[in-house]
Parts: C-alpha cells; sequence; structure tokens
C-alpha cells in the first residue's frame, strides 16, 4: 500500500509542536502512550510548549493503542519521522530521544531496535520490562497482546519477546538511558525496572535509574518532571 502521511496531513496522524517551535530545530523528542490511551492533542501541549522555546520537536505518534510496538506500529512511527526529517531537512545524526510510560514506556525501549534513524537517547518511565511475566499481572492485557502480536508467523511467547525490554539488553544499541520508576505502582509493578536496570548495568550499559518512593503508576513529582525535562535539554544540546 502508498504511504499517505505527508507533512500537509501529519497532524491527522500525531502531534508535532511545528507551530511553536523555534528554529532551528535542535532535537526531536517522542512521546509514545501506554496501553489504550487515544489521546490527541488538537491544540499545543504543555511539552510542547516547553520544548518548542529550545528548539525540540516534540511528536506524539497516534499510534494504535494496543500495539506494544509491533512491526506495524514501529513502521508507523519509522514513516511520521521520515516526514518530518524530510520536511526540515534534518540530519539523520540529530538528537533524537525516545520517551514513553507504562505500555509507551516499553515502546520506548522496543523501538531503540526497531528505528529507521536509532534514538541517541531513551527516558522510560514505569515500563513494562518483562513482557511475558506481564502476561498474567493484569486482566487487560492477554487480550491485547494477542491483538498485537496474534499474527505474527512464529509462536506467540517468542513473539512478545520481540519487544520485551528485559529479553532486548543484548540488542539495544549503546546510548544513555534513564528509567524512572515509583515504588507504590500496581498496574507495572516496579521489580520490572528493577530486573531491567540490574540487567542493563550487568551488560555494562549507560543507564540512570530514579527510583521514586511511594510513586505510583505514572508519578514524577515536581522534582522528578524536573530532572526529565533538564535530561531532555541537556540530551538535545540546548
Amino acid at each position: 500500500m502508498n504511504k499517505i502521511i505527508n507533512w500537509d496531513n501529519i497532524r491527522d496522524f500525531a502531534y508535532v509542536n511545528s507551530d511553536v517551535c523555534t528554529q532551528p530545530v535542535r532535537g526531536i523528542v517522542l512521546w509514545f502512550l501506554g496501553l489504550g490511551v487515544t489521546d490527541r492533542e488538537d491544540g499545543e501541549s504543555q511539552n510542547g510548549i516547553l520544548c518548542g522555546k529550545r528548539g525540540i520537536l516534540t511528536v506524539l505518534p497516534y499510534y494504535n493503542p494496543w500495539s506494544w510496538m509491533n512491526d506495524q506500529a514501529a513502521a508507523y512511527v519509522n514513516e511520521i519521522l521520515d516526514v518530518i526529517y524530510d520536511h526540515y531537512s534534518l540530519p539523520d545524526d540529530l538528537p533524537l530521544i525516545s520517551t514513553g510510560v507504562s505500555m509507551g514506556g516499553l515502546a520506548s525501549i522496543a523501538y531503540m531496535v526497531k528505528a529507521k534513524r536509532t534514538p541517541t537517547a531513551c527516558i522510560a518511565n514505569c515500563p513494562v520490562c518483562d513482557l511475558p511475566t506481564h502476561y498474567s499481572e493484569q486482566a487487560d492485557i492477554p487480550c491485547s497482546l494477542y491483538s498485537a502480536f496474534g499474527q505474527y508467523d512464529i509462536p506467540f511467547d517468542e513473539a512478545i519477546r520481540t519487544v520485551s525490554p528485559l529479553h532486548l539488553v543484548n540488542r539495544l544499541p549503546d546510548v544513555p538511558y534513564t528509567v524512572f520508576h515509583g515504588d507504590a505502582d500496581s498496574c507495572v509493578f516496579k521489580n520490572h525496572s528493577d530486573r531491567f536496570v540490574a540487567a542493563m548495568r550487568q551488560a555494562g550499559r549507560d543507564i540512570t535509574y530514579i527510583e521514586i518512593p511511594g510513586g505510583e503508576h505514572d508519578y514524577l513529582s515536581g522534582k522528578e518532571k524536573e530532572y526529565f525535562d533538564a535530561e531532555v535539554f541537556r540530551l538535545c544540546g540546548v
């Protein structure tokens, strides 16, 4: 099928803060949403305005909310980025940060091995890191995983491991990683990140772990949010 996303219709397929982003573009931040989230930005997001003032494009792909960064989702994101890079004539080595929450946290890590242009850093908040284990941890997981991977031409358990961060450690590129996780998270238990970070450190990777006492799912306090924003700015060189 012909690709249909172009610069004129890109806001049908993703939020891009192009209207508030100063030039020249200094970097791009990809934001991946959690399971079942179908939010759209019809105006300008707070993060878009904040990053735009520093020349950072923020991109929120409207991918399938049950996608778990399967092959279709990765191709969709790659197509959106192709349009953006072409529109601005951006170099492939521009800072590109992959970030997300929950399923989007998994997506931000899994995209590191599926991206057409390898991101230069990854920042994940309360990510699902062991997808085979997560299958039995929440009632809404089995149907979403089967929807995302049931048509793969490999065994189902093998298919979900293709995006499971804990099972991708040896394939992930050597770039900086940051993981946030609260110890009161009842949706994605903190031991997901504990085990992933331990495996990354064992493999000698550059990873920072921000553990949040009392933090629930998708929670960043003012202090952690300031750290997050500062890290994005630093990685984009602004």
